[in-house]
């Protein structure tokens, strides 16, 4: 049971994103009530305070940054702490997330906004940052369960989310389907390495730089 109820609650929050991808281009518009509401909203509160942090988060969350930088370093330092377990289900789980995210933009082909102010690729939904953001959210926390871990993993994923409709680059069920898959790729994939990753953790605190993240 231990190593079925991840797989299980990654497979359903899989299958709703899936779901509400469905749901959103079976609509005659493409799109939902709560869609047209909230970007509604977001255009009627945009300004230029909120235009660097947003193409700040655009940037860090995509491309070649978000991509291919932010996941090296970050499976750099978990090599560096002696957890090669850990890095391979960081590397494994965003990779598959970023994989599922292409192939369900390209089956759905969702129209993005109108008002999008940046330049992106082919699809709507799901959003591909939002599900970075909450893949890697997701398993840092499993493999540092912190408390602090998961506020900063949490706060990362809702700005993360609230920049892609800020910038009309997602609709609002663009980001909840991303924030499904990037949860449920993380809970599918660390089912069969739960034991080793927890004894891999185990001996990681037997080195200096083992157990060095605050509490």
């Amino acid at each position: 049971m231990a190593r079925r109820w991840p797989v299980i609650s990654g497979l359903l929050a899989l299958a709703l994103a899936a779901g509400l991808g469905s749901l959103a281009v079976a609509r005659s518009s493409g799109l939902t009530e709560i869609d047209t509401e909230w970007m509604n909203e977001v255009i009627e509160h945009r300004a230029p305070f909120w235009d660097i942090p947003a193409l700040f988060m655009n940037a860090l969350g995509g491309g070649v940054i978000g991509v291919i930088v932010v996941p090296v370093l970050l499976s750099a330092v978990l090599l560096l702490l002696k957890r090669p377990w850990a890095a391979g289900y960081f590397l494994g789980a965003t990779i598959l997330s970023a994989g599922i995210v292409q192939l369900l933009k390209h089956f759905f082909g969702r129209a993005r906004p109108l008002e999008i102010l940046v330049t992106s690729d082919f699809g709507s939904f799901p959003s591909g940052h939002v599900a970075n953001a909450a893949t890697m959210a997701m398993v840092l926390a499993v493999l540092f369960p912190r408390v602090w871990v998961w506020a900063v993993g949490v706060a990362y994923t809702i700005i993360m989310l609230l920049s892609r409709t800020y910038l009309g680059a997602h609709w609002l069920t663009d980001t909840i389907g991303g924030l499904l898959i990037g949860l449920g790729v993380a809970f599918v994939v660390w089912a069969p390495l739960a034991a080793k990753l927890d004894g891999e953790r185990r001996l990681a605190r037997r080195h200096p730089l083992g157990d060095s993240l605050p509490r």
